[in-house]
């Protein structure tokens, strides 16, 4: 498909030259609108791959122009064009979520090298999108029993497939992770990976049931089987009969609670309070821990018999620090295209540990999506107060702290030029006033990615 193509501004013979140099370049799906007014509609009926804008424009102010853009084509990408090279102005831009930057006049060949990074940056983007449900539909057989599971983690994709594998079988399986790593997504998954995908999921949090109450809930009682029973009551086991019984947090059982589980799984059969007919249990049982049971059969607090019931279908999933390449591609699904995030706000999402996970991402990047009301978003969207970065704390060249080597000062303006705008190379060398190359060396001696 074309590749189309937009230009903004209010002067006619500078959008000639634009249309011109583009479609020399091979861009013919090239749009040019005199009155920035008319581009809300216009985006109704088109989708444009990369804009470029006028940052001053009397009818519309560029920087008005470009939100617009981004609140309802977030995939588009800008770079805005200026005669006026005011730094206070690039960087605005960059934060609102402009790609990149030109000064008039605009030769042709600085025109395709700013073209050639959006459309490639544009390519990173919507690649990320597919790369997981392409990783996924790969390695496993039933891979729309696991499209809740965004990953493209080479560990997380073997540990799906011996979900998968184990799915098929009637074995109990125990899954194990940190808390928000998504336990109860996997469990999910295994039940719709399984031949008993059409029956109920169930799930149990152990750590609600109360001992006195266990047998009543977890089996069900009859009519009259002690007082207040006015009527027979249906247990987790049979509610989730042809189905899956999801013992969460099974962890906190109580000793106690854990032998009548065990005897749950042994024996296969239990009888309703107040029966004397057994019940033949027709449930597959997943268990989930964010301890370590091994650890707790050590220190007595977990029963043997029943851990080993549980460890021969062991899946951990793995922190999210650990697969930190996956930060990407799950900010894209949970923004689901909502708002866009700055490189630099990626770097302080990748530089935090994320104990809670998955989960604290999730809300995180909500939470900043709200504040960003459909713009970009920046580092000052997130409000995790220990999310650390070099923006926080960082000591101002000119301040009056303690006296420095010429290089440590050199480093730090460096670097804060480099996060002002964002991380975009190209701007950065340009406000810096170096070459590229220099730029590149000087930011990998720094150790920054």
């Amino acid at each position: 498909m074309e590749t189309a193509l937009l230009v903004v501004d209010d002067e006619q013979d500078f959008l000639d030259s634009m249309t011109r140099m583009l479609r020399l370049e091979g861009y013919e799906q090239t749009t040019a609108v005199a009155d920035p007014t008319r581009i809300v509609d216009l985006l109704a009926e088109q989708t444009f791959a990369v804009a470029f804008l006028d940052i001053t424009m009397p009818e519309m102010d560029g920087l008005e122009l470009l939100a617009a853009i981004k609140e309802r084509s977030p995939a588009t990408e800008c770079v805005m064009v200026t005669a006026d090279d005011r730094i206070s102005a690039v960087v605005e831009a960059v934060k609102l979520g402009a790609y990149d930057y030109l000064v008039k006049p605009i030769t042709p060949d600085l025109l395709a090298q700013s073209l050639d990074r959006a459309l490639e940056h544009k390519r990173l983007v919507e690649s990320l999108r597919l790369r997981s449900s392409r990783l996924v539909a790969e390695e496993l057989d039933n891979p729309e029993a696991f499209d809740e599971i965004v990953t493209t983690n080479e560990a997380m994709l073997r540990m799906l497939r011996e979900a998968e594998l184990h799915a098929a079988s009637e074995i109990p399986i125990l899954i194990t992770g940190e808390t928000g790593v998504g336990k109860e997504l996997l469990a999910r998954a295994v039940h719709r990976a399984s031949h008993r995908a059409r029956g109920p999921f169930v799930p149990v949090n152990m750590l609600a049931l109360s001992p006195t109450l266990f047998e009543s809930e977890f089996f069900g009682h009859v009519r009259g089987a002690f007082t207040g029973a006015d009527k027979n009551k249906v247990g987790y086991l049979g509610k989730a009969a042809g189905g899956t019984l999801f013992l969460d947090e099974i962890g906190d059982l109580s000793k106690e609670l854990q032998g009548k589980l065990l005897r749950i799984l042994q024996e296969g059969e239990y009888a309703p309070v107040g029966d004397t007919k057994t019940v033949r249990a027709n449930a597959r049982f997943v268990a989930a821990t964010n301890q370590d049971l091994q650890e707790l059969v050590e220190k007595g607090e977990f029963r043997k018999d029943l851990f080993y019931r549980l460890q021969f279908a062991h899946l951990e999933i793995p922190p999210l620090r650990e697969r930190l390449d996956d930060l990407a591609v799950l900010g894209d699904h949970f923004l689901r295209g909502s708002a866009t995030v700055s490189d630099a706000a990626w770097d302080l999402l990748t530089a935090y540990e994320w104990p809670g996970n998955v989960r604290e991402l999730e809300g995180v990047l909500q939470a900043a999506a709200n504040l960003s009301s459909g713009g970009p978003i920046t580092t000052d969207h997130f409000k995790l107060p220990n999310m650390k970065g070099e923006k926080a704390g960082a000591t101002a060249a000119g301040g009056c702290g303690e006296l420095e080597p010429m290089r440590d000062v050199e480093r730090r303006h460096i670097i804060a030029v480099y996060r002002a705008v964002d991380n975009n190379k190209s701007l950065a060398a340009r406000v810096l006033g170096i070459g590229l190359q220099t730029l590149h060396r000087k930011l990998k001696a720094y150790g920054v990615k």
